[in-house]
């Protein structure tokens, strides 16, 4: 064997599609011959390499050709151009429900699957009962597939696949189907596959889990490759393709509204009760990057600006602004106020804003909403709930668990305090 269990070289595939279908020699007669035929590329010349025990990741939009790409290196498609060596044993996960026979049992497809993947009736036999109870399918072991509903049909698919001893693992999205309880253990099991010296080759949508597993990826885009090296760099190209295209269409969709680019889009367009006196409102808000543009998303770890407009009808005096940063599952994650930096301000009738300014915004990505008062000691001016909308978006692999980011030190070495404390 050599150190390269995977080659792809300048491989590409294309399906003949036809929009326009003669199913009978009286339409072909009557309608004449099919016109509506072209050429889908799903691919367009690929190469990379996978080292032999390494872990490989697909990343890309859907429809940018990963599955493809995976049933070419399973030997389900052909290549139209190019070449694919895969020097090793290959067990692949790809669709639901692929490589089982309806009518056989859970058993009878195990020696089925384990046939196809060349091992002898023995061989099978010394790993039955570790299949069956990886699958955690009970009695319907010996019921025909074709009653297991699509979680049942994918816990027996990956035990087979994962535990008949493979040298190359080839899998898809499809273990997003099962269960909480049943994608911990196939997690765990890929990392300990992983461990073993097992190649993978793996699509999935969760880049925590690609920048974890994988040691390097290819970014797919339109079936055309964008990036190959380092899966952290990989990711970091996609995210940030994906922002930016995020950016632009909030931009264009701001402009048909009529609204600023990058606008947040969060002034008050319908009446919407609120709390308070009313002497001044909050009229909208926007987010401002480092440079002071407006944008439509934030990135954890950013200089970030919250701009507070308001609108008021008198003068007033020691003004407090204050925020409430909620995450969409209805956790208040922070809430600062004007007065930690001991500001109180003296307002003018008419329009203007407050800022509020994060050197390293602590959000991780997701999806929150800001909550704003203007008071005045106990008094209530304005208090909106919940209007404004942020959106945090990662530029990079995210693997921190939580909402926010908890700053600190760790050790240098083991066994060492943190430089500069006891």
């Amino acid at each position: 064997m050599t150190d390269i269990a995977i080659k792809v070289g300048h491989l590409s595939k294309t399906f003949r599609l036809q929009t326009e279908r003669r199913n009978s020699i009286k339409e072909m007669f009557v309608r004449g011959k099919s016109r509506g035929v072209h050429d889908f590329h799903a691919l367009r010349d690929v190469s990379f390499e996978v080292p032999r025990g390494s872990t490989f990741g697909l990343v890309g939009h859907n429809g940018s050709g990963k599955s493809t790409l995976l049933k070419i290196l399973a030997g389900v498609y052909r290549p139209s151009a190019g070449q694919v060596l895969v020097d090793g044993r290959v067990s692949a996960l790809l669709e639901l429900g692929a490589g089982f026979h309806g009518e056989l049992t859970g058993r009878e497809n195990i020696y089925l699957n384990g046939a196809i993947l060349g091992l002898s009736k023995k061989q099978i036999d010394r790993s039955m009962d570790q299949i069956i109870d990886f699958a955690g399918i009970g009695e319907f072991i010996d019921s025909p597939v074709k009653v297991y509903s699509s979680g049942m049909y994918v816990r027996l698919g990956f035990s087979v696949a994962v535990t008949l001893d493979p040298e190359i693992l080839i899998v898809d999205e499809i273990i997003a189907v099962g269960d909480e309880e049943f994608q911990r253990k196939c997690f765990d099991h890929l990392f300990e596959l992983r461990r073993r010296g097992t190649t993978i080759v793996l699509v999935t949508h969760s880049l925590t889990l690609a920048a974890e597993l994988c040691d390097q990826g290819i970014w797919l885009d339109h079936g055309r490759p964008r990036a190959l090296g380092d899966v952290s760099d990989v990711i970091d190209g996609y995210l940030l393709d994906v922002n930016a295209k995020e950016s632009a269409a909030r931009a264009e969709a701001d402009a048909a509204a009529g609204g600023e680019p990058g606008d947040v889009g969060d002034e008050v367009a319908v009446p919407i009760p609120r709390q308070g006196s009313g002497e001044i409102r909050m009229t909208k808000v926007t987010l401002h990057d480092a440079s002071g543009a407006e944008v439509g998303f934030v990135t954890p770890g950013e200089e970030c600006t919250v701009r507070v407009h308001y609108r008021s009808t008198r003068s007033l005096e020691d003004v407090t602004f204050g925020l409430a940063f909620i995450h969409e599952s209805g956790i208040t994650v922070a809430g600062p106020n004007s007065m930690q930096d001991d500001r109180r301000y003296d307002i003018e009738p008419g329009e203007g804003f407050v800022d509020f300014y994060s050197e390293a915004l602590p959000l991780q990505p997701g999806a929150f909403n800001i909550s704003t008062a203007i008071v005045d000691k106990g008094h209530t001016y304005d208090y909106s709930d919940r209007e404004t909308e942020l959106r945090v978006r990662a530029d990079h692999a995210v693997r921190e668990p939580g909402l926010t980011r908890m700053l600190g030190r760790w050790s240098a070495e083991p066994s060492l305090p943190v430089e500069g404390k006891a």
